[in-house]
């Protein structure tokens, strides 16, 4: 069965509330809907997940999309200085969900308090954004390559070291 007939078979009501969700861009909670109504007419969560993306392309850019961390050094650096403690190095760290797959969060490491603090999450499509035609034609994940670029811009202009454990790996060592 196609999308669009899982869709149709659906609930009125239920349509209703899972479109509300992809206009808030809460992918996971439309979902999450899709695949609990239509568990009982044999859909499966791959299923309920094409469903929901094709309701994405259906309302297109009247989604209001999470916005993109700022990734420019300017914003980073203002954010980095808000930290409370002496920043000590930049560190990008490999994280992941089910709704955006693998994505890098930039975070600054201070002292006096110690702590590490976010910056900036880069998910794949923040990631091509910002390097646009600049990507790794090798393939490698452009989160990866957008942390490494950006968070080694922040820690020179910080003058501090910058720390990816392992950028080839998702999920890293």
């Amino acid at each position: 069965m196609d999308t669009s007939e899982w869709w149709e078979l659906l609930p009125a009501g239920i349509r209703e509330q899972v479109d509300g969700y992809v206009l808030q861009d809460a992918r996971f909670q439309a979902i999450r809907v899709v695949f609990t109504v239509g568990r009982a007419l044999g859909l499966g969560l791959t299923d309920a997940q094409h469903v929901v993306h094709d309701r994405y392309l259906h309302h297109g850019d009247r989604v209001a999309r999470t916005p993109d961390s700022p990734l420019d050094p300017e914003s980073l650096a203002a954010l980095a200085a808000g930290c409370p403690g002496r920043v000590v190095a930049i560190e990008a760290v490999w994280d992941g969900d089910t709704v955006h797959d693998w994505f890098v969060n930039l975070r600054a490491v201070t002292a006096d308090p110690e702590g590490e603090h976010p910056l900036a999450t880069i998910y794949w499509g923040t990631a091509e954004r910002y390097l646009g035609e600049e990507r790794d034609p090798a393939g490698g994940h452009p989160s990866a390559a957008a942390a490494d670029r950006c968070g080694r811009a922040l820690a020179a202009h910080l003058s501090v070291p910058f720390h990816f454990a392992d950028p080839d790996t998702p999920g890293g060592p």
